[in-house]
């Protein structure tokens, strides 16, 4: 089936290279491999049958470091190519673009290998079962592990003289695949039985924070040992708690600020242009991972813009938030926006310098080159003031083998006083050098879901900051997802150059446009978006509700649902996203305290019901639920402002858009809007402010002063 057009491809022989054509960056950077790749698709496997030959699959995303190398050491090496083409179907997918294929194979991967990561190497039968799986794989063994060519060797002499015993055991893995997925099947309960309800408390949520504590790195900031990861769902979830009255609300509020003041004073965020990198090799946050991802950005753009709605404290201090915000807002608009709005995926780890990939030189700086950036800013550029440069750059001022390839600019915390007079003075200079060098690849792949993300930051950073800048980006790439994705009744999950692809969203691609909209409609006023959300909302219900479970995604392939041994799950922890369930149960409860109705809050809380059993053994794998369940608890918080459009109204939203209470709905319009929550809500002449919660609403307020007694500040 060719996911562009929805048509059966015609099986080729299988003896060229078929990626040429392909929209995706990650597909096209391997169209020149002496590899006959070919796309995931029945035509693939057609031919894997035609030739009685297993499939080789491999996947990767286009920002991938270690698929580069893959690629170069293995992929676009002669001899092994023509062993791949001989004795295999090579397919390849971006894991993006089908997380869905993604998702299936790297369980099996896991389960066969006990590791799992990018690229993965997954042999299947012809029905699409996993039977042998890995990782990466070099041109040579190593220490417990071989070679590629000696794995396609043995997988090869196994499919040959040993058939049905490879066939057998791919049979079981798929069924034992199925059985695992049991552990994540989610019910949805009927209204009168709700699994869950009573057990979601404000006791959990704080049991939850005190198990946080036992994970962070109190020195550092974050969770757990290197590799780290920008812990974006539990930051939301410790900043949701820190707003309330709870005896751990101070407890959260400093992971937070811990986490948040090392990561924005470190090297995983760009201190010249903004934006975070994928994660962080050390412990520290000073050596990046430098691929760049939508979602990462998107997601901590809102963190640190909810922050904004805390207190200002020593601990954060708002101007260091604001600048973060500002920066990675910006970074979105100039490096990741494209024409008509939406926004790309990634910038790749690696820049390609003289043919070479090499990771992370586009950002890398030696002493020498910070030293001549100095000068060229006007600094002296000696003594003291260059050696607390180097000090924020982290690089070795004595020009050893430490700074051989230069080092990532790392302040390893705040910059005070004349440290940051210093890094003011050169960083425009540092920016202007570092622009003239070759720059990282862009994978220019649309993700729905993503955007949805992009979008509800950004529409949050432009009704907290007043910026309607970012607000009109926000909803230019609505607009874009309205046209190009949505066609009335199925989202699409890519599309490349303003084309959706027959892929259709997974609840995660549907949950987080409808949360993004839903921002979107606060911050805006337009009732466009609600309604636009509405449509998401009951789509997905109807789409991944089905027979009283709920479903990450829908059988788009024959070969993936054999691989799962025909069963189809949802995993409810959280990843780099969160996961699809928690996001769905988000969007839920807002539109819930949007729309009045009981049925999606029921639906939420069923969602949910999992929860208990793993907020304490696991809260970081469930941070988004957490943050759900503290917009639950605390009603949500609904503010209808309604009237004619007046600076008085404005200044009402703008008081209301400050406000810290988790879950904060805004709506915005007059009495006769499509919005149920302002239906009735007659302002007259004048702007008036309906503040509810858990559906009890207090006499509406007409100054900023009543709105603020309203609101308990």
């Amino acid at each position: 089936m060719d996911p562009q057009t929805g048509a059966e491809r015609t099986p080729s022989s299988g003896g060229s290279n078929a990626l040429a054509g392909e929209p995706s960056a990650y597909l096209r950077q391997h169209a020149d491999n002496p590899v006959h790749w070919q796309p995931f698709g029945d035509a693939a496997f057609a031919q894997s049958r035609t030739r009685d030959v297993p499939v080789f699959l491999s996947i990767g995303y286009a920002a991938c470091h270690w698929c580069h190398v893959m690629a170069h050491e293995s992929f676009e090496d002669a001899a092994t190519a023509a062993y791949l083409n001989a004795h295999f179907i090579a397919v390849k997918v971006d894991r993006e673009e089908r997380p869905d294929v993604d998702a299936v194979y790297m369980s099996a991967t896991q389960a066969i290998s006990g590791e799992g990561g990018w690229p993965m190497s997954v042999f299947l039968t012809q029905d699409g079962l996993a039977f042998h799986a890995g990782t990466y794989f070099g041109p040579s063994p190593t220490i417990g592990r071989p070679s590629f060519r000696q794995v396609l060797e043995a997988v090869t002499e196994a499919w040959q003289q040993r058939r049905g015993a490879v066939e057998n055991n791919a049979a079981k893995l798929a069924a034992g695949l199925a059985q695992n997925s049991t552990d994540q099947i989610i019910e949805v309960a009927p209204t009168e039985e709700l699994r869950g309800p009573g057990l979601l408390t404000t006791g959990l949520l704080s049991a939850a924070v005190e198990a946080l504590g036992t994970s962070e790195d109190q020195e550092a900031g974050g969770f757990g040992s290197a590799p780290k990861f920008p812990p974006s769902s539990v930051l939301e979830f410790l900043l949701r708690h820190a707003a309330g009255t709870s005896p751990t609300a101070g407890h959260a509020r400093a992971m937070a600020a811990r986490t948040l003041t090392a990561m924005t004073g470190s090297a995983l965020f760009d201190q010249l242009a903004g934006g975070f990198s994928r994660y962080s090799v050390t412990a520290d946050w000073s050596l990046p991972h430098f691929e760049k991802m939508l979602y990462d950005n998107a997601a901590l753009l809102r963190v640190c813009t909810h922050w904004l709605r805390l207190s200002d404290g020593p601990d954060f201090p708002h101007a260091d938030a604001e600048r973060v915000v500002r920066m990675t807002a910006d970074w979105l608009l100039d490096a990741l926006r494209l024409k008509g709005g939406p926004f790309a995926s990634s910038l790749d780890a690696d820049t390609v310098v003289d043919g070479v990939h090499r990771e992370g030189a586009t950002y890398l700086w030696t002493a020498g080159e910070l030293e001549a950036a100095a000068l060229a800013a006007g600094h002296p550029g000696t003594g003291g003031h260059l050696g607390r440069m180097m000090h924020v750059a982290s690089a070795d001022p004595t020009g050893g083998e430490a700074a051989s390839n230069g080092s990532a600019l790392h302040p390893g915390g705040r910059l005070l006083d004349e440290d940051r007079r210093l890094w003011e003075l050169v960083a425009p200079e540092l920016l202007k050098r570092r622009l003239a060098r070759p720059q990282p690849g862009r994978d220019e792949k649309v993700v729905a879901g993503w955007n949805g993300m992009a979008i509800a930051a950004l529409a949050d950073a432009g009704l907290v900051l007043d910026d309607p800048a970012y607000l009109r980006a926000a909803g230019l790439a609505a607009d874009y997802l309205e046209t190009v994705h949505w066609d009335g009744g199925m989202l699409r999950r890519v599309s490349h150059a303003g084309t959706a692809r027959g892929i259709g969203g997974l609840l995660e691609d549907y949950a987080f446009c409808a949360d993004g909209l839903l921002a979107l409609y606060a911050a805006s006023g337009n009732e466009r978006w609600y309604l636009l959300a509405e449509k998401l909302v009951v789509a997905a219900t109807e789409r991944f509700v089905h027979d009283g479970k709920v479903a990450d995604t829908t059988p788009e392939s024959e070969q993936v649902f054999n691989a799962a041994g025909r069963r189809l799950s949802a995993d409810p922890f959280d990843n780099a996203t969160a996961s699809g369930t928690s996001a769905f149960a988000a969007a839920l409860v807002s539109y819930a305290g949007y729309s009045g109705s009981a049925a999606p809050r029921n639906l939420a809380q069923s969602l949910l019901g999992w929860l208990p059993d793993i907020a304490v053994r696991a809260p970081r794998a469930a941070g988004w639920a957490l943050a759900t369940v503290e917009a639950l608890l605390a009603g949500p918080l609904e503010v209808a402002v309604s009237g004619p459009d007046t600076p008085e109204r404005a200044e009402l939203v703008r008081i209301a858009a400050l406000d810290p209470s988790p879950g904060l709905l805004i709506a915005v319009g007059t009495a006769d809007s499509a919005v149920p929550l302002l239906a009735g809500r007659d302002g007259g002449d004048s702007a008036q402010a309906y503040v509810c919660r858990k559906m009890v609403c207090r006499l509406p307020a007409a100054t900023a002063k009543e709105l603020r007694n309203a609101l308990g500040k």
